[in-house]
C-alpha cells in the first residue's frame, strides 16, 4: 500500500525511480572512490565499506534516501562530478534539514551547470521508517513523495 510523504522542494521536479536508502549519514566522497580516482564512467559502485546498506550497490540513476549526508567539504565536488560523469543520481530525498555538503554541491550543479537533481528535505523520521531499497518513489514539484 502506497505512503504518502510531505517534504519541502530544495530543487523540485517530478520523476519516478527506484529508492536506494542509507538509515545513516550517505557519505558522498567514500562512496564514489571507484569513480572519482578509477575513472569508472559505466557504473558506480558505492565504494564506502562502512555503509552496510549500500555497500558495492549501483548508485547510478537512483534516488537516495537518507537522513543527512556526511563527510569533507569534497562532497559536494563529488556530487558535482558524478552528474559530470553521467552515473549520479536522480534525486536525493532528506528525513532532517538538508546539510550543507549535499545543499552545496546539488545547488551549484542546478546553478552554474543547468544539471538538475531533485531535491526534497524534511520528509520526517517516518519516511526514513517507511522506505526500503528497492520500493518504487513518485516525486513531486510540491515536495510530495509517494512510497510504493
Amino acid at each position: 500500500m502506497a505512503k504518502t510523504f510531505k517534504g519541502r522542494p530544495i530543487i523540485p521536479g517530478n520523476l519516478e525511480g527506484t529508492a536506494l536508502v542509507s538509515k545513516q549519514p550517505f557519505n558522498t566522497t567514500a562512496s564514489y572512490f571507484t569513480n572519482m580516482f578509477a575513472g569508472n564512467t559505466e557504473t558506480a559502485p558505492c565504494t564506502d565499506a562502512n555503509n552496510p546498506e549500500l555497500y558495492q550497490k549501483d548508485l547510478s540513476g537512483t534516488i537516495i534516501c537518507t537522513p543527512q549526508t556526511v563527510g569533507s567539504t569534497m562532497g559536494a565536488g563529488a556530487i558535482m562530478g558524478m552528474n559530470l560523469l553521467g552515473v549520479g543520481f536522480k534525486a536525493m530525498l532528506f528525513s532532517d534539514h538538508i546539510d550543507s555538503i549535499a545543499a552545496g554541491g546539488l545547488i551549484m550543479d542546478d546553478v552554474w551547470n543547468d544539471r538538475k537533481v531533485v531535491t526534497i528535505d524534511l520528509l520526517g523520521d517516518e519516511f526514513m521508517n517507511t522506505v526500503k531499497n528497492g520500493d518504487k518513489l513518485v516525486i513531486s514539484e510540491d515536495g510530495t513523495v509517494v512510497v510504493g
